[in-house]
């Protein structure tokens, strides 16, 4: 059985006249081209570790198959808006597990693509946990709420945004959750 025990959040953006290579592009910005990626859903396993990119980039090698929770968008449209955001939620008792979200919008800004996809998790999360919320009111009033529960201790995001290329080349905008031992 695998469980990771570390995790760490990183983002790229890349551009290149070709889909692929753009996609390479923004895997070296976030400097996790090195690995063989496999998506995996959303839970944040319970007791994981967050650890800096930095200290988690030492725990990856070349050729390494790497659990990832990604959003990834591309475009080809001058101008064109692009995002990709994870969010977190993590249950205060460290024993449970919490969520990971993925987001992957046009035409979003950066904080609000941010916003919509830490909800998306703490969501989740309240529901496993059974914390009563109205999904009709604005995120920073829920945020309140799940927080005052007393049942989920953190929610966070890491987002990427960038305009596509204004000559029409691949942008592409990734942000990622990588899982590890």
């Amino acid at each position: 059985m695998y469980v990771p025990t570390k995790i760490f959040f990183t983002k790229g953006v890349g551009r290149h006249k070709d889909y692929l290579s753009s996609f390479e592009a923004a895997l070296r910005n976030a400097g996790i081209e090195i690995c063989n990626l496999v998506m995996v859903s959303s839970i944040f396993p319970p007791g994981c570790k967050i650890i800096t990119k930095q200290e988690g980039l030492k725990w990856i090698q070349s050729g390494q198959i790497t659990f990832v929770v990604m959003a990834r968008n591309a475009t080809n449209e001058p101008n064109r808006l692009i995002a990709s955001s994870v969010g977190a939620a993590i249950p205060a008792d460290g024993k449970h597990y919490g969520y990971l979200s993925e987001y992957h919008p046009f035409g979003v800004k950066e904080k609000i693509a941010g916003d919509y996809a830490e909800d998306l998790a703490a969501q989740m999360l309240a529901t496993t946990l059974g914390v009563e919320f109205d999904s009709e009111t604005a995120w920073n009033e829920r945020e309140q709420v799940f927080k005052m529960s007393s049942k989920i201790v953190k929610t966070f995001n890491i987002t990427q945004t960038a305009e596509g290329d204004k000559n029409g080349l691949w942008t592409t905008v990734l942000a990622a959750a990588i899982l590890l031992p």
